[in-house]
């Protein structure tokens, strides 16, 4: 066990040294781009947009309350989508040939199509026939858009469970239900939650465009700090830095509950 933690700990390591050296050669271009022209740099004003401390005590700023919104735009749609995703998936794997079309259908149509032409759709077509304002557009439109990627992952999971264990949850005579519940699905959730990480963290990407709706979240923040200031790269670089935290973050809890699980398998 101590010989698996101290290559799970490596492994970490060498991931966030590959992400700081990403990071920092990325970095490095920005600020040789920016010296070859006469930019003058403003560092000190970003920090008003992140948070303010004045007579009237402390204060969220703009960019960060657009990234709260941001985290709770990805939160809401990820969990409309891993339920949407559970279905679609389940629906694939049923009996029914209406099921499987459905489903299908609904997946092909949803991945082979722009995001943003999706959310457009439902932000004039669809959004004042069902009457959602604009937040539970941009959510609905994310989560039906990340429900496509995740029914393929969770279908996929099923899948990897060997046949064996299908046919001895059937002889002991459980249902297809009971199979799904006690057998299929947590055995199929280890090899699902790496690729389940990776969708979330392209939810939280995918959540900027949104934005094209005038929904306030993070990248629209950045662009109204943008109109007013005219500070284009230290406001981008400054979200894009917030959002490379997000994810980075993201990705190490994943990680290591994914280390856990093999720990106690």
């Amino acid at each position: 066990m101590s010989r698996r933690l101290s290559i799970a700990r490596s492994s970490t390591v060498k991931s966030v040294g590959t992400y700081g050296l990403v990071t920092g050669a990325l970095l490095y271009a920005i600020w040789a781009g920016a010296t070859a022209m006469p930019y003058k740099w403003q560092w000190e004003r970003v920090p008003q947009f992140l948070f303010v401390i004045d007579e009237n005590g402390f204060r969220w700023g703009t960019l960060s309350l657009g990234l709260v919104e941001t985290l709770r735009i990805s939160a809401l749609a990820m969990v409309i989508a891993a339920l949407l995703g559970l279905v679609l998936a389940l629906l694939r794997l049923s009996p029914s040939w209406s099921g499987r079309a459905v489903a299908s259908g609904f997946v092909e149509l949803v991945r082979t199509t722009p995001l943003i032409v999706q959310v457009s759709m439902f932000y004039f077509v669809l959004a004042p026939t069902i009457g959602t304002d604009r937040f539970w557009t941009g959510v609905l439109a994310l989560a039906l858009f990340e429900a496509a990627f995740v029914a393929e992952i969770i279908r996929s999971g099923i899948l990897s469970v060997p046949q064996s264990q299908w046919e001895a949850g059937t002889s002991l005579g459980l249902s297809r239900f009971d199979l799904y519940r006690h057998i299929a699905l947590p055995q199929a959730l280890r090899l699902m939650l790496p690729p389940l990480t990776g969708a979330a963290i392209s939810l939280i990407k995918d959540s900027s465009i949104v934005s094209v709706i005038a929904l306030f979240e993070l990248t629209t923040a950045g662009r109204d700090a943008i109109s007013l200031t005219y500070m284009s790269f230290e406001i981008w670089l400054t979200v894009a830095a917030i959002y490379l935290a997000i994810t980075l973050l993201l990705s190490l809890a994943a990680r290591r509950f994914e280390r856990r699980l093999k720990i106690r398998a």
